[in-house]
């Protein structure tokens, strides 16, 4: 017969074995970002933003593209409910699709630029040398530069194809400076014991820096991948409204906003939407990036003790 104190006593030793197991890293940096009020906010706004990006042109009663003769240049109402343009194109699928599309440029901007950076960044902070001295006199070099009126030339010879305004975005303006960012930070990681060890041990350099360098800045790569959406999508907002972007058949949010602003005395509902799905975009992007830069900093007060 078992003794009910030994139990009692099992039951108390194995409560307080599993209070006292330590919290995981990412378990520790998910309970600091979910204490932060506005971060949650902003990834709930987004992910409403990518369902009406997904939903929106399979629920909408017209297609972007498609013209309704008898509604021209209409305020919303319940056959178009973000009214129509003066062609007759149903605004709120035009809405649907242009988030649809600046979201595919942000995303694949800013994971493609957050790679290219993190390889270029951490392979010159850990080579050094010649490596070093020509990949910053690169980096300097294209900060320099006006970086919008080169994307605004090369945009312009894309024929508004989304894909190659990406892939001009990603290898043209997009990664040096996150790089130069990345390669102050992995200047300090260079210098850690398990880099020497793998270099004693035989381990080639880009190993380590693929293994060793990179995954020790995730928290940093994390929070450009996030800001970095922002800024993709404030460029090719900026390169659709001057013309140099996503061009017709096709559209973004850069190009409604465009055409909605010469209309916005008289058919002022084709400049509000788009706008408005453009500032929720970016300011929910915003609060996730502050979000994560709390939680992630283990010297910042904003997220509380776990």
């Amino acid at each position: 017969m078992i003794d009910p104190t030994v139990r009692v006593a099992e039951d108390d030793s194995s409560q307080a074995a599993s209070v006292g197991k330590p919290l995981s890293k990412w378990t520790l940096y998910s309970r600091r970002f979910m204490r932060n009020k506005p971060a949650v906010g902003g990834i709930i706004i987004f992910v409403l933003l990518v369902l009406f990006a997904i939903i929106g042109p399979l629920i909408a009663k017209y297609d972007h593209i498609e013209l309704d003769f008898l509604n021209l240049g209409t305020p919303p109402s319940p056959e178009h409910w973000f009214g129509t343009t003066a062609a007759g194109n149903d605004t709120f699928a035009q809405v649907a699709i242009g988030l649809q599309r600046s979201l595919m440029i942000a995303v694949s901007v800013s994971l493609g630029t957050t790679v290219l950076s993190a390889i270029i960044g951490t392979a010159a902070a850990y080579f050094g040398g010649r490596t070093e001295k020509v990949t910053l006199l690169i980096i300097h070099f294209m900060m320099v530069i006006p970086s919008f009126l080169i994307l605004s030339l090369l945009s312009n010879r894309s024929g508004g194809d989304w894909r190659v305004i990406a892939l001009i975005m990603i290898f043209v303006t997009g990664w040096y400076f996150p790089a130069r960012v990345v390669w102050t930070t992995a200047l300090s990681l260079r210098e850690r014991e398990y880099v020497h060890a793998a270099r004693y041990m035989g381990v080639g350099g880009f190993r380590i820096v693929l293994r060793h360098l990179i995954p020790n800045i995730g928290s940093l790569l994390v929070i450009n991948f996030t800001l970095g959406i922002v800024n993709a999508v404030m460029a090719e907002t900026g390169l659709s409204f001057i013309g140099f972007g996503v061009k017709i058949p096709d559209v973004s949010l850069g190009s409604l906003i465009g055409y909605g602003a010469n209309t916005i005395t008289s058919a002022p509902w084709l400049f509000y939407f788009p706008a408005a799905a453009l500032t929720l975009l970016t300011v929910s992007m915003a609060l996730v990036a502050d979000g994560l830069r709390d939680a992630l900093d283990p010297t910042s007060a904003a997220g509380g003790r776990a």
